[in-house]
């Protein structure tokens, strides 16, 4: 690489550890979000239930 790979490797390194972080914080907030919109519904049923 030019001598440059010192500088290369680790960048890769980094990008790889960053995106890794990522997508586990999106993976965190996507199940979160799943779980309020279940709620959501669940309550949701409840009050058409108690409605009728």
């Amino acid at each position: 690489m030019g001598g440059y790979a010192g500088f290369i490797w680790p960048a890769f390194g980094i990008v790889l550890t960053v995106m890794a972080a990522l997508w586990i914080s999106s993976l965190r907030g996507w199940r979160e979000s799943e779980r309020t919109l279940e709620a959501l519904r669940k309550n949701r049923r409840n009050r058409e239930y108690i409605d009728e």
